[in-house]
């Protein structure tokens, strides 16, 4: 496939993209692409320059320098071709409240020149995955946060987009609007939907997204996917494991493999550099002392390690 085509087939193309406010560079140079059908999460602390990104790649506002293409077409010199592929679910709900949420609905229908009988069915089936549809004809001001975020997200899925832009789409919601919403996502992008996700939530980007973005001062950090960012930072595995009877930490301290083993009540700790040796070390002592193992887990590093180190965060 040539540069051109591949072009083509991205469902977000960025190229140096750059922000800035008076003094401040809000987004410094950065390039990056979402492929089509992933779900590409963007990381970074706030003001980082996340919410800035995603403002100029949905058109809200335009770069200062560089530039960005929806599936091929240009964000500022093919502005509606490439909006008319999205849809977008801000941070702060945009409904309009003194409607009902039926009426909202159809007026986005209108604005994308939707079909009315189609706008109907696709909204009637929305409302329903939502949880919300015994509420269609409630105005909006009476709805929760929650609520009201379901109902953007309803409106943002019309249309059937194939690009869907997510603004911290779970902050501060109820537990069940976010397993709505984090469910809905995950159905969608089964259906092929790209879902380009700007958080800080470290445990959904890493339980959502096949890569994610860290974006720190405005600059691009790394991307990788969630499982090999965390494998790539430098630290101790641990392992936890129980024997019975029960042994002394001290008893593995001189094995092979072992940094180091302590007692966390009925379960050794161990921390190693190997875990492969560490684990060996582990069967053989307890074939050695006629010990039967009862529990054996490894610890990964999570994501907010990764995320933390990549920042330079944790030496702040």
């Amino acid at each position: 496939m040539s540069e051109a085509d591949s072009y083509q087939e991205d469902a977000i193309h960025a190229t140096d993209l750059r922000k800035t406010f008076s003094d401040i560079v809000a987004v410094d140079s950065i390039s990056f692409t979402v492929r089509r059908g992933e779900i590409f999460g963007f990381l970074g602390p706030n003001g980082a320059g996340k919410t800035t990104t995603a403002r100029m790649l949905t058109g809200v506002m335009q770069p200062d320098g560089g530039s960005a293409a929806i599936f091929g077409h240009d964000i500022v010199h093919a502005p509606v071709r490439a909006k008319q592929r999205c849809g977008v679910v801000p941070e702060t709900a945009n409904a309009y409240t003194d409607i009902s949420a039926w009426q909202n609905l159809m007026l986005m229908g209108e604005l994308y020149g939707v079909p009315k009988h189609y706008a109907e069915e696709r909204a009637k089936t929305l409302l329903t995955a939502l949880g919300l549809i015994e509420r269609k004809d409630q105005k909006v001001q009476g709805f929760s946060k929650g609520m009201k975020q379901r109902l953007i997200l309803a409106m943002a899925l019309l249309h059937k987009p194939e690009l869907l832009f997510l603004d911290e789409p779970t902050s501060g919601l109820d537990v069940q609007s976010t397993h709505l919403i984090t469910g809905m996502l995950r159905e969608l992008n089964r259906n092929g939907t790209t879902i380009f996700l700007t958080t800080h939530n470290m445990e959904e980007a890493n339980r959502l997204c096949d890569r994610v973005a860290i974006i720190q001062k405005g600059r691009i950090v790394t991307i990788d996917s969630p499982e090999r960012l965390k494998m790539a930072i430098e630290r101790l595995h641990t392992i936890e494991v129980s024997f019975d009877p029960a042994r002394s930490a001290d008893d593995l301290i001189t094995f092979p493999g072992i940094e180091s083993a302590r007692r966390e009540g009925d379960k050794l700790v161990i921390t190693t550099e190997d875990v492969d040796s560490a684990i060996h070390a582990i069967t053989t002592f307890g074939r050695e002392h006629n010990l039967k193992i009862e529990m054996l887990r490894t610890l990964s590093p999570t994501l907010d390690e990764a995320f933390l180190r990549l920042t330079g965060a944790d030496s702040a």
